[in-house]
């Protein structure tokens, strides 16, 4: 399933890159396709730090529970709205998104955990 999973994605970066490269060379550098490959790269990195930094976090005792489906969920609701903004907006408008997202996820993992319990 999870070879499945990163073929896929690998798969619709590529067709992604490869549309990128057709529209520069017609000198379209923001196209909607270029937009699409940094969006979809964005939050593929964000999904590999923040899973890294709760698995070290889960080994050293600082994180009881952590679901990365959840933030798969996450990612897809608010990186088709980040997609939006960023094509209606710009970059910067994108990027609020983005950052609003990783403190979203943030929010919701610390409340996972217990910390905002009394």
């Amino acid at each position: 399933m999870t070879r499945w999973a990163l073929l896929t994605v690998l798969a619709i970066l590529a067709l992604g890159a490869a549309t990128v490269l057709v529209a520069r060379f017609f000198g379209r550098s923001e196209s909607r396709a270029s937009i699409l490959v940094s969006v979809v790269a964005q939050w593929l990195g964000a999904y590999v730090l923040w899973t890294f930094a709760a698995g070290l976090a889960s080994r050293y005792g600082l994180l009881a529970a952590y679901d990365a489906y959840l933030f798969v969920v996450l990612a897809v609701v608010v990186g088709f709205w980040h997609y939006r903004m960023r094509v209606a907006r710009g970059r910067e408008h994108g990027l609020v998104v983005f950052v609003g997202g990783q403190l979203a996820w943030l929010a919701i993992l610390l409340l996972q955990n217990g910390v905002f319990r009394q």
